[in-house]
């Protein structure tokens, strides 16, 4: 034992010794490493590439990025999970549904429900500037009214919400309608239906045939994996709260009510609630999607760096009832037409409704909406 305390004595005080002299020596750096006298194959970075090379890469970093960024547009507007699971997604009992309904309300509210939206102080649109704005793009492309009867879609059927009578097929069809062309989201529905049994509304069919087959269905329309698994959700959650697969209760309910009442699905955000509300149930609410909440902030109708959540609440606030639904779809319609105002477009001065913001800008006054204008046809949506 006395033994073995030397030696960790003289070991001690020998480490302390290097130590010390340690203490004395500089530090020293990193030295690359000598030649060993082989040659060395140096691995291909994105330097040495060629500049093609270079440029394709940053292109497919560019394509992951914007598919990144897609889903988690869709996750901050809680219409569609961004994160995919990998099973199914649990359904909710009561009182989850009435948590998850008023943390959506209150996000999306910003703890304030009132009349006034988000931007009480932003004078924008006033009621003047709307009917301008919608007889402008009326004369462009045609005033819509809203189809007195809702449509059932049949073999070359849209699949948008205002498509079917059934408040729940309203709903699923707004979800296969997001972020995707009308198109695809049609080829989506038409295939859904295929697959089970022909019908639009064999929701039974559906749950039992698993997400599996259902996202195969779908698969057409874009986001199959991530949509696939909300609207099994929706239906398992549907069955367990009503006792059936309807949603058509919510006619009867206040807009605040059903709202909530679907604002409490997951996967479900406040503007596929608006569109189902304003298309299926026939309430004035103002929906935004991106062709709207582009042009409106182009027509300075809502503070920049505004969300569409945001512009929702504001626009649905100021937009008069009667406006709401023509401008909702002729707003869409011109995002869709017009070379100046799509994505990407670029003024060349021949766009009536820029030309009609340059005006307001040099001088426009509320009272000369009130001038006349030869009117405009009207086309029942179909």
């Amino acid at each position: 034992m006395i033994r073995g305390r030397v030696l960790m004595a003289r070991v001690t005080r020998s480490t302390a010794a290097k130590a010390k002299a340690g203490l004395d020596t500089p530090i020293k750096t990193e030295q690359p490493t000598q030649p060993t006298g082989r040659k060395r194959v140096a691995s291909k970075t994105a330097t040495d590439q060629p500049n093609g090379s270079r440029k394709k890469a940053k292109v497919e970093a560019v394509k992951t990025e914007s598919a990144a960024a897609k889903l988690e547009r869709l996750d901050d507007d809680h219409d569609v999970l961004s994160k995919i699971p990998t099973a199914p997604i649990a359904s909710t009992s009561p009182s989850t549904s009435s948590t998850l309904a008023s943390r959506k309300l209150k996000q999306y509210y910003g703890g304030d429900a009132s009349k006034l939206g988000p931007f009480p102080n932003f004078p924008h649109p006033t009621p003047a500037e709307c009917k301008r704005a919608h007889r402008i793009l009326a004369k462009l492309h045609g005033a819509r009214k809203r189809p007195t009867v809702p449509l059932t879609a049949g073999p070359a059927g849209r699949a948008g919400c205002g498509d079917a009578p059934s408040v729940l097929d309203a709903l699923v069809r707004t979800i296969l309608s997001q972020n995707t062309s009308d198109s695809n989201s049609a080829r989506a529905k038409r295939s859904m239906d295929r697959a089970y049994g022909g019908r639009h509304d064999n929701w039974p069919a559906v749950v039992a045939g698993g997400v599996g087959k259902l996202e195969e269905a779908i698969r057409c329309g874009g986001l199959s994996v991530v949509k696939s698994r909300v609207i099994m959700s929706i239906l398992e959650t549907c069955a367990q709260r009503y006792g059936s697969y309807s949603l058509d209760h919510l006619r009867e309910a206040s807009d605040e009510e059903a709202m909530r009442e679907m604002l409490a699905f997951k996967g479900v955000g406040p503007k596929t609630a608006s569109c189902v509300l304003l298309f299926c149930l026939g309430r004035e609410s103002f929906a935004v999607d991106t062709h709207v909440h582009r042009l409106t902030g182009m027509l300075g109708w809502r503070p920049a760096g505004t969300s569409r959540e945001e512009a929702h609440l504001h626009l649905d606030a100021r937009i008069p009832d009667e406006d709401k639904y023509g401008l909702h779809v002729l707003l869409i319609t011109h995002g869709k037409r017009c070379a100046e105002c799509k994505a990407g477009g670029k003024s060349s001065g021949k766009c009536e409704l820029r030309r009609a913001l340059r005006e307001k800008d040099e001088g426009f006054k509320e009272e000369d909406t009130d001038s006349e204008e030869k009117p405009a046809k009207v086309e029942e949506d179909s």
